[in-house]
């Protein structure tokens, strides 16, 4: 599809929920995606990507911000708690804080650093118990625990489950939201994120639509 019409479908879809133009930000998941495809997007001029893996990103995005101004890096994959220092680095939003110990690393660093990223909450709105996030349930007091320490929290994340409607999710996602006061809401990407927009999405995360299918092993 390319970035000219994924761009094109979110203005629809802002346009269709009656939402103001530009209110939706895409973040173009380059994950594992070959350089020069990369690079490509960077060329037509979009400047918000999301990245799983620390190491992948920090050996690829610096020398792209320094080439690119104005480029925005989003953490959308799982956080192992020993690379937070890395991330905090090199991230301007962390999209899966989904535990207290992760927490409790970002509250220390960001009191060592005076700085830290956009936070949001990774919501596990299936319990699925194979997937990361806190439960629906303990969403508010893990919400409240993290304001306590300072943390920056933003918005919510979630990953419906594969293979269902993504819609239900997405309700829930932002009903926990309004109940928090928070106004971010992650949630969306290739497959659903039209269905994002009209539920009150602020950021939706696509990849393959955008640059293409990914067909080899992710690095570590």
């Amino acid at each position: 599809m390319g970035l000219a019409e994924i761009t094109g479908r979110v203005q629809a879809a802002e346009a269709a929920a009656g939402r103001k133009p530009g209110e939706v930000r895409l973040i173009a998941v380059s994950k594992v995606q070959p350089a020069d495809r990369v690079e490509a997007v960077l060329a037509e001029g979009h400047r918000l990507f999301g990245e799983n893996y620390v190491q992948e990103a920090a050996a690829k995005w610096p020398a792209w911000k320094a080439l690119y101004p104005g480029v925005e890096l989003h953490m959308i994959g799982p956080l192992q708690t020993n690379k937070a220092k890395l991330a905090v680095d090199l991230f301007d939003a962390i999209h899966t804080l989904d535990r207290p110990s992760l927490a409790e690393r970002l509250a220390r660093l960001a009191e060592a650093q005076g700085a830290c990223p956009d936070l949001f909450v990774q919501v596990n709105t299936g319990a699925e118990p194979q997937k990361a996030g806190i439960l629906p349930d303990e969403a508010d007091a893990f919400i409240a625990s993290c304001r306590d320490m300072g943390l920056p929290v933003v918005g919510l994340m979630c990953i419906p489950p594969e293979g269902e409607d993504s819609t239900p999710h997405f309700a829930a996602l932002r009903a926990m939201a309004a109940r928090n006061g928070l106004r971010g809401l992650s949630m969306g990407m290739s497959s659903d994120f039209e269905a994002a927009i009209a539920h009150g999405a602020s950021h939706v995360r696509v990849g393959s639509a955008i640059f293409g299918a990914r067909d080899y092993a992710p690095k570590a």
